[in-house]
């Protein structure tokens, strides 16, 4: 006899589930969805070889992988390659030829049911060269950052170096320098230098093949005020500037010490460092003082470098020849104060002259101010006002010329037939009668 349970068919009517796994039915299940599918394609000996993998959400026994390649034909149409089967997550097809292809897997159980498929595309040729080469500027550094029409997660890039144009770009792989290869590089040396122009060459890779160059132009940051932190940076780390600006605890207020120390030893590295300097250091209602000058030659990362450090307030250039009193070159407050000056080149953000107000500036924006201006050569404007201006020659006006007022010898004529009629020999016709013309003048000015 079955025994009647309360507690169970309370179970049920609460909403107990008995669905259960139906993977062993008679029918099974639909067989899960491919997904992840990636294709990577790799070479060796000369042969492409393609290989796949996906995975699925949930593992489904008795299930295997169906593979459908193709590739696109020159109408545009796909073209079988090759169909596989397979109860593993990878696939590797070999022997194929140069083209764009298209990947499908789906899955498959033993009833032939079959889940969604997945599909990739990939291509086996060259790279496409670079659309756009992004260069950004560093202090002493120039960092390049191609980029694709179409993003290629396997290309890379191979990077080339020349502080010269080539104007033969089959002369790059001879003339330029190679940097290396990678998504982007910083070009990072302190022959880099401000203000002037260096030439990168640029072509994507991959294992198939490699692109064209394409050319890409830039220059160091021009940053002034960022090059002096970049200096104090660097000062402040080196052996000398440690030594120079380091501050010696002095045991009573108002005292003074004068120091003067040379060394000279191997690092680490077997590297030769050496520095002489003679510091002062004195110590004045609670405040620390320190002034010195230094001389050092160090190894680092880039070589040798060589410094010659001055801790103070005030630095200044005296020619005594006759006299002279007066310095030739004054630093102090973060200026720089000198007579006459002459610069091979120079490079500057802000432009201004004396007087009050200038009479002359030229902004980082490319604003010009000038209260006179005498330009020979050519000037090339898109737009602008112009006051009380003559044009001693000829002048050209291409487009609309549109005025309030006109004086000088304008003429327009306009054309009107007389009347005719028939000639006495043949159909000839002749003029004959009068016209009256009648002109109306629709400004209020004088015409000469």
């Amino acid at each position: 006899a079955v025994q009647h349970v309360p507690e169970k068919e309370a179970i049920v009517d609460n909403g107990a589930h008995f669905d259960g796994d139906q993977s062993g039915t008679v029918n099974g299940v639909t067989p899960p969805a491919v997904q992840h599918l990636t294709a990577e394609v790799t070479a060796d000996s000369g042969e492409y070889q393609v290989l796949a993998r996906w995975d699925t959400p949930k593992v489904v026994k008795g299930v295997s992988f169906m593979l459908r390649l193709t590739v696109a034909a020159d109408d545009g149409s796909e073209r079988l390659v090759s169909t596989a089967r397979t109860t593993e997550t990878t696939y590797r097809f070999r022997q194929l030829a140069l083209g764009n292809y298209r990947l499908t897997v789906r899955a498959v159980n033993a009833w032939g049911q079959q889940g969604d498929p997945a599909s990739v595309s990939f291509r086996i040729a060259a790279p496409a060269a670079p659309s756009r080469i992004e260069l950004t500027p560093g202090y002493f550094q120039i960092t390049a950052t191609p980029h694709l029409a179409v993003y290629d997660p396997t290309v890379q890039f191979e990077f080339w170096f020349s502080e010269k144009r080539i104007t033969d770009i089959r002369q790059v792989e001879t003339s330029a320098r190679y940097l290396g290869t990678g998504l982007y590089w910083i070009a990072a040396s302190i022959n880099i230098k401000p203000g002037h122009d260096y030439y990168f060459y640029v072509r994507s890779v991959n294992t198939v093949g490699k692109s064209a160059f394409v050319e890409a132009v830039g220059r160091a940051s021009d940053d002034a005020e960022g090059y002096l932190d970049f200096f104090k940076g660097q000062i402040t780390e080196s052996h000398l500037g440690k030594e120079l600006l380091e501050k010696v605890e002095l045991t009573e207020d108002n005292a003074s010490k004068l120091e003067e120390f040379s060394k000279e030893w191997k690092d680490a590295n077997d590297k030769w460092n050496a520095m002489w300097a003679v510091k002062i250091e004195q110590t004045k209602d609670g405040k620390h003082y320190v002034a010195g000058i230094g001389l050092s030659m160090e190894d680092t990362e880039e070589g040798k470098l060589s410094q010659f450090l001055v801790a103070a307030n005030r630095i200044a250039f005296i020619d005594p020849a006759n006299g002279n009193e007066t310095p030739m070159f004054v630093a102090q407050g973060n200026q720089i104060f000198m007579n006459d000056v002459f610069l091979k080149r120079l490079t500057a953000p802000t432009i201004t002259s004396g007087g009050s107000p200038p009479v002359f500036s030229l902004t980082s924006d490319g604003k010009l101010t000038a209260k006179n201006a005498d330009i020979s050569g050519n000037v090339n404007a898109n737009s602008g006002t112009l006051n009380n201006v003559t044009v001693n020659e000829n002048c050209t006006i291409k487009g609309m010329l549109e005025a309030n007022q006109v004086r000088g010898d304008f003429v327009k004529t306009v054309s009107k037939s007389f009347p005719k009629k028939a000639g006495t020999w043949g159909n000839t016709e002749t003029p004959n009668g009068t016209v009256t013309v009648t002109i109306y003048d629709d400004h209020n000015f004088d015409r000469q």
